[in-house]
């Protein structure tokens, strides 16, 4: 297919600086469902690539891949405040072992409702708990598995405050649930490993931080039952499989709660298990966060996940919820930076089917080119998916609470924002809670002031401030992704002493794109010239900005 070159007006394309929130017109077809290569490309999610497929109907293909209603919907959520909270705010540890006493989990309050109006403060519109991170440990009382916040002076409920606080608050709710697990380790391999990492260590040889950690907690054995990576049979089992006692065992039997029929090893059907918990109890939610850390495989040890009975249930209890590294989801950005690429594409190149791995792009998450023609004519590309980034950093040093760390200040958020948001990406902002449960006066400052900041620049249009002409600084660009993305290359011309000159240009736009311009610009008239594009194009709002001296840059 052509490229093409299309010249819009911006003026004419948005008479309101707003984008209004749209409904998605496509939705996700079957999987694995092929068509013939003289049949009509239609809009999908995911798309086949057959072996009888022309370059061109390739990059047709990538022109019709649309967001499902689920992602559609989380891409016009601009930040997304991530809170890491959990065993490691109390042992000041960025990483845990999974042996750690349950009763170290001791916050003085939960005030989740101080958490929400410091998220809310910065202009974030979902909200991301760690429900369980690597260490195994789990902030709601799961019935399968004593490495609880259950065993934790009081029996905080942290995921059951975390998402009414936010549901009170108005903020969409993520929940991460780390496929990995410590407390889950077998314990007869656990303790040759821990003997083996005091070889290393007495051999002057580097250790890493799992080993590390294991090695500072050595004489513990893991908090759990060892079913991660024990090897146990694949067997067919029940989801949920019901416990002694079970106060679900009616609805189960009446059907009043669903029930899943999988083939699953020990920790699989563990996995499944809390999975169906957290959607049951605080579900739906809008995003699953999967995190990819395999942080025992280099010492003998893994898991192998069948991920595609994650998805397909996941699906079932909460169909629009998009999932970090699941299909048609949300990918890694590629750095725990917050920064997105300058040509940041939405849509990307698979060699397996997405339902059927974590993440799986055939190029790493951290290559530079992610979804460019070239990538999508590799001759081993067989799907094509809507995949948008999402951009994690965390507002301190570490990902958990430190006292000796400080928080961004506001203009180096506002940074981040242009490079993330700005670059067709979500921003993932974490933001973790002290061992007082509580979030620090600092990091409230911060995000107070960076709020008020992005308000100040983008929260209108400087065309509606009176008759032009307009001194502007930024120009933000969007496409309207109901029809997929496709813009590959466009310049920005503002109108001055009566004729168009060339201020600003780029490669993707696609939800949005920020462009700061090197000093401010007074005009007439401002207009997007597409210069290549996959097809035709559909151009949202264009907006005009004034940054000026940025506020806040001394504010902690």
């Amino acid at each position: 297919m052509a490229r093409r070159t299309h010249v819009l007006s911006a003026l004419a394309l948005a008479a309101a600086a707003a984008l209004v929130p749209v409904q998605a017109t496509a939705q996700q077809p079957a999987p694995h469902r092929h068509a013939p290569c003289d049949a009509p490309v239609r809009p999908a999610s995911q798309m086949t690539v057959e072996a009888c497929d022309s370059p061109d109907r390739i990059i047709e293909k990538a022109a019709n891949t649309v967001p499902t209603k689920g992602q559609l919907a989380w891409q016009q959520r601009e930040v997304t405040a991530f809170t890491h909270f959990g065993m490691n705010t109390f042992t000041d540890r960025e990483w845990g072992s999974g042996t750690e006493d349950e009763k170290l989990f001791a916050p003085e309050t939960i005030d989740a409702d101080q958490w929400m109006r410091a998220y809310k403060a910065a202009g974030v519109e979902q909200v991301m708990l760690t429900v369980k991170h690597h260490d195994g440990f789990v902030l709601y009382p799961s019935r399968y598995t004593d490495h609880s916040v259950a065993l934790s002076p009081g029996s905080p409920d942290v995921v059951a405050a975390y998402v009414k606080a936010a549901r009170k608050a108005g903020l969409k709710v993520g929940l991460y649930l780390s496929p990995s697990d410590g407390a889950e380790l077998p314990h007869a391999w656990h303790a040759e490993w821990v003997e083996k990492i005091r070889a290393k260590q007495a051999e002057g040889q580097p250790l890493s931080l799992p080993e590390r950690m294991a090695l500072e907690d050595g004489d513990r054995a893991p908090a759990g039952r060892g079913r991660f990576g024990n090897g146990s049979a694949v067997t067919e089992r029940t989801i949920p499989t019901l416990v002694p006692g079970d106060d679900r065992a009616a609805r189960v039997k009446s059907g009043k709660l669903p029930t899943f029929k999988v083939k699953a090893d020990d920790y699989d059907a563990y996995y499944l298990n809390q999975l169906y918990e957290i959607f049951t109890h605080y579900g739906p939610v809008e995003e699953l966060w999967l995190d990819g850390a395999n942080p025992w495989s280099g010492s003998g040890i893994t898991q192998k996940y069948d991920v595609k009975q994650w998805f397909d249930m996941v699906k079932a209890l909460s169909p629009d919820t998009v999932v970090f590294q699941g299909p048609q989801g949300v990918r890694w950005v590629g750095n725990e930076s917050g920064v997105a690429r300058e040509t940041e594409w939405s849509v990307t190149p698979h060699l397996t089917d997405p339902w059927t791995g974590l993440g799986s792009l055939p190029n790493d998450s951290t290559d530079p080119d992610i979804g460019s023609r070239a990538r999508l004519l590799q001759p081993d590309v067989r799907y094509l998916q809507w995949y948008p980034a999402e951009a994690d950093v965390s507002n301190r040093p570490g990902w958990f609470y430190h006292q000796d760390e400080q928080p961004k200040n506001a203009a180096q958020l506002m940074d981040l924002y242009e490079k993330s948001v700005g670059r067709n990406a979500s921003l993932l902002l974490n933001v973790p809670p002290a061992p007082d449960g509580r979030i620090a006066e600092a990091d409230i400052a911060s995000l107070t002031a960076f709020g008020a900041e992005v308000r100040r620049v983008y929260g209108t249009d400087v065309r509606r401030q009176g008759p032009g002409p307009y001194t502007f600084d930024r120009v933000a660009v969007r496409e309207d992704t109901r029809h997929g993305q496709r813009v590959e290359r466009f310049a920005v011309e503002a109108r001055t002493g009566g004729s168009w000159h060339r201020i600003a240009e780029g490669t993707t736009i696609g939800r949005e794109r920020i462009l700061p311009l090197p000093e401010a610009v007074t005009a007439s008239a401002v207009r997007v010239k597409v210069l290549e594009s996959r097809a035709k194009p559909y151009l949202g709002a264009t907006t005009l900005h004034l940054a000026g001296t940025p506020a806040g840059a001394d504010t902690p």
